[in-house]
């Protein structure tokens, strides 16, 4: 079953359940109603018949009987409104009765008359008196003979006290059929509006129902779109339902899918170009070895020149040792594949051991490599690691900079260690700081060939070294004036990453 008519049904059912429970609830209350109003009205007309009837002895003060005019006066009119009464002694004797039937009065009736309360009955039926004297003013007994039924009577019981004694009991009821006549009509028009109320509730549970439908079809067609490739699409909100925020989160993951696909679609674009720098770079140094190789093998390099071409090949193959190292070094990196012995030693020797190694390189561009650091820096960190970080940043720094200054200062903080490497070179463009920390990802395309970071690797292995060590670093740059990095190593307490000893 499709959801519009299982949420239609559903619709449909709780309203046709609130009709039918606020139905039922509403005849039972205008029964009661009904009924209540009759014992009332029944009351009335009792006191009334009292009022007019009862005789008494002035003189005296004593209680004599009832006139029989007011009775029968009263009898005829009740009569016509369907008002049958009886009047009993305080003994059980019928003392008047305005038809040939009588209410049967049991022992426990008497007990609640004779303690002044009003008996109502809702429905009796009463029996008819053995002897019947309609004519006559005499008292009538009620029968407890056999009787012959008659049909069903709502009754007020009320006693009659004078001077605290009971001197009479009137029972007085009209017929139930007409109370039921009342209900019946009520009933009638329950079922009109009951029909009228169930089509209504039809048409307003399939508004409701497709009102959610449509918001899913819309939905249903948007999953359509993100299945078939396009990204670039949005739900409109509307409300604070729980379809409003699922269609929130649903703009969320197709803009995070557009975010992925796009970033995708870079990397893709940059492994493509490092495929291609890399088989540049990787053909250049082969053809170079496998010419002297031949050389060599046919005996047509000079004796003299051997000694150059094997040092021309051990540096090619360096080079290509050097491309191929940093693949693997950032692939075990990011799977977190490398193991790390931290321990604490003093920096400030490792900054001048790389500034004696890098010198000459530093040299052939025009730089000068300053070293401003106290003689004792000691830092919590993998050696080599950390070599390996001050190396790739001071070694990016000269490839960057030509005739110009590189400082590196290191200082001790209150939480760990922290370096900077300054440099004077052309620096980088907003969009350029943003991106690289991306694998194969190259500042300045026109020095991609330079035997320095050929690979665009360099600054994505940095990252994820300092990474692992639970540190930071950033960068601030400004296009033409130079860059500066900034690394921080936690100390032995403050570091975030477990040592692998």
């Amino acid at each position: 079953m499709k959801l519009i008519y299982r949420q239609m049904l559903g619709f449909f059912a709780v309203i046709l359940t609130l009709i039918v429970i606020v139905g039922v609830l509403f005849i039972n209350v205008t029964s009661r109603m009904l009924y209540t109003n009759t014992w009332k009205q029944l009351q009335s007309y009792s006191d009334s018949l009292i009022e007019d009837s009862m005789r008494y002895d002035t003189a005296t003060q004593q209680f004599e009987g009832f006139t029989t005019v007011p009775l029968e006066n009263n009898a005829q009119l009740l009569q016509r409104q369907n008002v049958h009464f009886t009047i009993y002694s305080a003994k059980d004797k019928v003392i008047y009765s305005s038809s040939n039937y009588s209410a049967v009065l049991t022992s426990a009736d008497w007990k609640k008359l004779k303690a002044g309360k009003t008996i109502h009955k809702m429905e009796d039926r009463l029996s008819r008196p053995t002897n019947q004297q309609q004519s006559s003013q005499k008292p009538k007994k009620s029968s407890s003979t056999k009787s012959s039924s008659r049909p069903l009577m709502t009754d007020v019981l009320r006693p009659y006290f004078y001077k605290g004694k009971l001197v009479a009991v009137v029972s007085i009821g009209s017929f139930v059929s007409d109370i039921q006549g009342n209900m019946q009509q009520i009933r009638s028009n329950l079922w009109i509006a009951f029909v009228i109320s169930s089509l209504i509730a039809l048409v307003l549970s399939y508004l409701l129902a497709r009102s959610t439908t449509r918001r899913i079809d819309k939905m249903r067609s948007a999953t359509h779109q993100i299945a078939q490739g396009n990204y670039n699409v949005h739900l409109a909100v509307q409300g604070s339902d729980e379809l409003s925020d699922l269609s929130t989160d649903f703009n969320k993951m197709a803009d995070s899918l557009q975010e992925s696909q796009e970033e995708i679609k870079r990397q893709e674009e940059r492994r493509r170009q490092f495929m291609a720098d890399a088989a540049h770079e990787m053909r250049t140094p082969l053809t170079t070895i496998n010419g002297l190789l031949e050389g060599l093998a046919y005996d047509a390099i000079p004796e003299e020149d051997k000694a150059n071409s094997i040092k021309l090949m051990q540096n090619d193959t360096k080079r290509l040792i050097r491309l191929v190292n940093d693949n693997l070094d950032y692939e075990k990196i990011r799977t977190n594949q490398i193991s790390m012995s931290r321990k604490v030693f003093n920096a400030a020797d490792v900054l001048n051991n790389l500034s004696a190694q890098l010198g000459k390189k530093a040299a052939t561009q025009g730089d000068v490599i300053e070293i401003e650091t106290p003689s004792t820096v000691m830092t919590y960190a993998d050696y080599d690691r950390f070599v390996q970080i001050l190396f790739n940043i001071i070694q990016n720094a000269i490839q960057f900079t030509e005739n110009g200054t590189i400082t590196v200062t290191g200082r001790q903080t209150d939480t760990g260690s922290e370096f900077s490497i300054q440099d004077t070179g052309i620096g980088m463009t907003e969009d350029q700081v943003k991106n690289i920390w991306e694998r194969f990802y190259k500042a300045d395309r026109s020095r991609m060939n330079t035997k320095y970071g050929e690979s665009g690797l360099g600054l994505a292995i940095v990252h994820q070294l300092v990474d692992l060590h639970g540190g930071t670093i950033k960068v601030d740059s400004e296009s033409g004036k130079g860059t500066k990095f900034t690394v921080f190593f936690p100390d032995r307490d403050h570091a975030k990453h477990q040592s692998v000893e």
